[in-house]
């Protein structure tokens, strides 16, 4: 393929149509317009039909990957993503949150402390759980990652441990190795069930819940706790387990399955980075997301430009308009995304030659504005190139229910037949 191939992932950024508007329709994007000129388009189910994912499994999905068969959970990407690994067998790794929870009641009263912790603050209370000792030789490996977001691995020196353990999560239920977003929880910390009857599985779970009970007792009373309370902030007092895996992801690279000569990724969360890595792809780091997108954008321009010089294929995945969706706020999510047009978009245009670059644009998953979760909706793609005579007008959920030229069932379907489409247009 002669043109390079940037795919943009705009996290969440795609919604349901009320009344006809969406968060993408209803936003001023001279940039995806711009794209929009000479692009087709279509719609996806990242994973497959029903299914509301999260954005690693639909990452995964949407770089090629039958889920199925690579996908070992989120916890051993978090973990593969800030350069842990595992003793397969006698550890499991699981995704984790800091939490605030009433000990007396163990009512959770806020999933991810308000967020308002520090990374800082983060990293000071992980240290106080790193490294405890628990029964069956078992011990804990934990680190903090960004806000309150942090890996856990449980282990044991002597016992075999299994994943086959539900989530310490009550917003999340695992089915198979797949997390699904409960509607209208029972916001009670939940004792750890083995998924399997196995004396693995029943291991994990005791190991679990002895350091959740130990956890709550430590980061409880813990300093920096003591003066968050002073300040009238929300203790960081409990830790919540999800998406247990007991393997480490083999994936083939990424150039062998869609036949790129080189592959990059533009990486700014763990779980980003370990699908790169794993994906054999070159990571181009940015830092940690700020929340200010017009602080945070330029950085993520300048590696994308620079992986487009060195790489054939570019993966990007943008964060902003999951959040506001999360939070029910229609006018926040669209200004999400006119930010990543003015600050990411437009000024890509102005540095990359189209003749040489080809962009495929959608989102990991649609989290609707109105239900405030990720949802199994079907996410539209835009495909633009130089070589295609098409033009969509402008890039949303509204044109492409109208325009679409392919819908697929399956994500992992959408990459390797835009690179196909593309390869045709320029045999012409």
């Amino acid at each position: 393929m002669r043109q390079k191939l940037l795919f943009l992932i705009l996290d969440g950024a795609a919604d349901k149509p009320v009344n006809n508007k969406t968060p993408l329709s209803e936003a001023d994007t001279p940039g995806l317009d711009e794209l929009a000129g000479h692009a087709i388009c279509g719609f996806h189910y990242p994973v497959e039909p029903g299914v509301a994912p999260e954005s690693d499994l639909a990452t995964i999905s949407l770089l090629g990957y039958k889920p199925d068969e690579y996908y070992t959970g989120r916890g051993p990407l978090e973990a593969l993503g800030i350069g842990l690994s595992l003793r397969e067998g006698h550890e499991v790794a699981f995704r984790a949150n800091f939490a605030t929870i009433d000990p007396k009641t163990r009512r959770i009263i806020d999933r991810r402390v308000g967020r308002s912790l520090s990374s800082d603050e983060a990293k000071e209370l992980a240290r106080s759980l790193d490294g405890m000792k628990l029964s069956l030789n078992g011990y804990v490996v934990m680190r903090a990652t960004i806000g309150h977001r942090a890996v856990v691995i449980i282990g044991s020196e002597s016992e075999r441990l299994s994943a086959e353990v539900q989530n310490i999560d009550p917003a999340y239920i695992r089915k198979g190795r797949v997390s699904i977003a409960v509607r209208n929880p029972d916001m009670v910390l939940p004792r750890c069930k083995p998924l399997v009857d196995t004396r693995e599985a029943r291991n994990t779970c005791m190991l679990v819940d002895e350091f959740i009970e130990r956890a709550i007792e430590i980061l409880d009373n813990h300093e920096i706790n003591k003066r968050r309370a002073e300040k009238g902030l929300l203790k960081a007092n409990v830790v919540l387990l999800r998406d247990a895996g007991d393997k480490m992801p083999r994936m083939p690279p990424l150039t062998s399955v869609l036949g790129f000569g080189s592959a990059a990724a533009i990486a700014e969360m763990p779980v980003e980075i370990g699908i790169a890595r794993a994906a054999g792809m070159k990571i181009y780091a940015v830092s940690p997301p700020s929340g200010n997108l017009e602080k945070d954008l330029p950085d993520r321009l300048r590696e994308t430009i620079k992986a487009l010089r060195e790489n054939d294929f570019v993966y990007v995945h943008l964060k902003g308009p999951d959040e506001p969706g999360h939070d029910g706020d229609f006018d926040r999510k669209t200004k999400a995304i006119e930010l990543i047009d003015k600050y990411f978009v437009q000024p890509l245009i102005n540095e990359i030659s189209l003749d040489e670059v080809a962009v495929l644009v959608t989102s990991d998953h649609a989290t609707p504005w109105s239900l405030r979760s990720h949802s199994g909706d079907p996410v539209p793609w835009m495909l633009s190139s130089s070589l295609i005579r098409e033009s969509l007008g402008r890039f949303n959920e509204i044109t492409c229910s109208t325009k679409a030229v392919q819908r697929f069932n399956h994500g992992w379907e959408l990459l390797p037949w835009a690179r196909n489409y593309l390869q045709a247009l320029e045999r012409r």
